[in-house]
């Protein structure tokens, strides 16, 4: 079972390093909202394509958890792409990589504050390690550069995103009993739903971009594997092993983004990535190893089908 988690959450995370090459590569070609609205709009369309009979089937269950599902893709899902995908108009790449790998502390934070979850030395020491990683590989080899850098509206942005996903994984302790499609749809929904006011609004400052061709590859992309592929499998993983021990593997997303950018965008490879993944990936594996005995997992262990 934590083997099957541990594949679900590297791939989770492989697909939303895709995500933020995704946004950098939408500037000219999409807008922020736009994208946000769009990229929700086709993930509707085709979990429902394969939903509706078990939508039906589940709808009791929905409907008594409707504010909760619905919160799940407000939160989750419109608030924090429409953030980074506003943020990296403003901030630099560097930025947003570094201010990412917040959202893992402030799970351990918050599930700390509310639930007392224990956190164990080894796993202080294996974030530790991560958070090294990730800062080495937003920095390009130069730890020096951190200390140059300077916050802005962008930056602002970003902890809005980190905070409302954060919150997102702590919330999914309370996801109903329901298939995986309905639980993929009823928040997509909600993402959908409550991105339109966002383009709405977009629209009205003349800032809105209809996609041009790369634009739509890009959000067929987004729609496909950051919405739906790693949505389901980072719910997999949660509820596998808990917020705690899952929200540290978001960690790989700014790796994974920087291996991704070689191999789609050409830039070279150097020996810092190689560094930094082999930091992140041993300072989850010392996490793992030396977490709490009694540590179990912060959400029902009921597994998504």
């Amino acid at each position: 079972m934590q083997a099957t988690a541990y594949i679900c959450l590297v791939i989770a995370t492989l697909c939303w390093g895709g995500n933020s090459v995704a946004g950098k590569l939408a500037l000219g070609h999409i807008s922020p909202m736009m994208l946000t609205f769009l990229r929700w709009f086709l993930a509707v369309a085709m979990i429902a394509a394969i939903s509706v009979p078990q939508l039906r089937k589940d709808w009791p269950v929905v409907r008594k958890n409707l504010p909760l599902l619905l919160f799940y893709g407000v939160i989750g899902y419109t608030l924090f792409n429409a953030m980074l995908y506003s943020a990296v108009q403003y901030t630099t790449a560097i930025n947003v990589a570094i201010e990412q790998a917040g959202i893992p502390m402030l799970i351990f934070l918050l599930n700390f504050m509310f639930f007392r979850t224990g956190i164990s030395l080894a796993q202080c020491l294996g974030f530790g390690m991560t958070l090294i990683g990730v800062a080495l590989t937003a920095a390009h080899g130069d730890l020096a550069t951190l200390l140059q850098l300077s916050l802005n509206r962008g930056d602002g942005l970003m902890l809005i995103a980190i905070a409302a996903y954060s919150v997102y994984t702590i919330f999914l302790r309370w996801k109903p009993p329901l298939d995986w499609r309905t639980l993929m749809a009823v928040p997509a929904l909600g993402a959908m739903l409550t991105s339109l006011p966002l383009l709405l609004w977009e629209a009205g400052r003349g800032a809105a971009q209809w996609p041009d061709q790369a634009g739509w590859v890009i959000t067929l992309y987004t729609a496909i594997f950051p919405s739906l592929v790693a949505q389901i499998l980072y719910i997999k993983g949660v509820v596998a092993i808990g917020a705690n021990r899952a929200g540290l593997f978001i960690n790989l997303v700014p790796v994974f983004g920087t291996l991704l950018s070689v191999a789609l965008i050409g830039e070279r490879l150097q020996s810092f990535h190689v560094i930094a993944l082999v930091l992140t990936l041993g300072g989850i594996a010392i996490a793992e190893k030396g977490r709490p005995k009694a540590s179990s997992p912060t959400v029902p262990a009921s597994p998504v089908d």
